[in-house]
């Protein structure tokens, strides 16, 4: 047995000195990364769970300052989002199959994997500006189609690329076995491919549900918005970001003015909410528009 020499002890705690700093570096980092989550899990059961009520779940968005819920913008959320899902969904697995299964040799398949990560990476309100020229504009109106359409545009490539890289993990000695076996390739693609990688699958689709599912800027320009309860997906429709949003910007606002002619009261923000039903309010201005009634009778008396 080889004796260690004073050269080589002084590596060696050399090496063991720079593996405890990497260490305490890594722990430091992973320390730094739970603080800031913990702290934004803490604000959020803080400030959320007194908004939290069963009206929030079963009443429809109120107006400025008055009670009620999101039940409107939650449904909207879920059919559109829904929507974008059963669209993008087999479209994206059956690219990814191409692309694996197929697409292994010749131009294509690197040409669409290039497009595809342009897609992946594209600002989603370029999206919404897309669908808003191929197909609001042409028909004349928003709705919950357009939405989903623009959201399932954002669901492709994610689940494009996930298909592709788990069908690519799959052991070529799997597919070789049911080859041999007599098995056509699409037998062999359904029955070892895709029950050998439908768990990526399937955390793909739901990463992509995950993405789409707080997205505004491309509903803004497709699905607008929709103040009541409404089914009709040819219709504008509510979106639970949209709305949650503007609840948070209206929050610590206090209640609006309810004589005839009072002043209404400024939020945090510096604009001045809605009062009573015959004055409206400039957004962003914080200056309240004057009743049509008072114009007409400083007129007649002008007159």
């Amino acid at each position: 047995m080889q004796r260690a020499t004073p050269a080589t002890d002084k590596i060696y705690r050399a090496r063991r000195r720079l593996n405890r700093f990497n260490l305490g570096m890594s722990f430091l980092g992973m320390a730094f990364g739970l603080f800031w989550l913990c702290w934004i899990l803490v604000t959020l059961l803080r400030f959320g769970l007194e908004g939290l009520s069963w009206q929030l779940f079963t009443q429809s968005t109120p107006a400025p300052g008055s009670d009620g819920g999101l039940l409107n913008a939650i449904l909207g959320s879920l059919l559109m989002a829904g929507g974008a899902t059963l669209i993008g969904t087999p479209v994206g697995v059956l690219a990814g199959t191409y692309l694996s299964e197929y697409g292994r040799r010749g131009w294509l398949a690197p040409a669409t994997r290039f497009v595809n990560d342009i897609l992946l990476s594209a600002p989603s309100i370029v999206l919404g500006l897309f669908v808003y020229t191929l197909y609001v504009s042409r028909v004349g109106h928003f709705s919950g189609f357009a939405g989903s359409l623009a959201l399932s545009l954002i669901v492709v490539p994610v689940v494009v690329r996930t298909t592709d890289d788990m069908l690519k993990l799959t052991p070529d000695s799997l597919r070789e076995a049911a080859i041999a076996l007599g098995a056509p390739k699409w037998k062999m693609i359904v029955l070892v491919s895709y029950r050998a990688a439908r768990t990526g699958i399937a955390t793909g689709v739901l990463l992509a549900v995950a993405r789409i599912s707080g997205e505004t800027a491309p509903l803004l320009f497709t699905a607008l918005n929709n103040q009541f309860l409404s089914l009709d997906m040819n219709a504008g429709t509510c979106m639970f970001p949209a709305e949650a949003r503007l609840r948070a910007g209206l929050r610590g606002c206090p209640r609006p003015a309810s004589r005839p002619g009072a002043v209404a009261p400024r939020c945090r923000g510096g604009a001045r909410r809605s009062g009573h039903a015959t004055g409206t309010t400039r957004v962003g201005t914080g200056q309240q528009a004057e009743p049509d009634r008072s114009r007409i009778a400083r007129r007649d008396g002008r007159s």
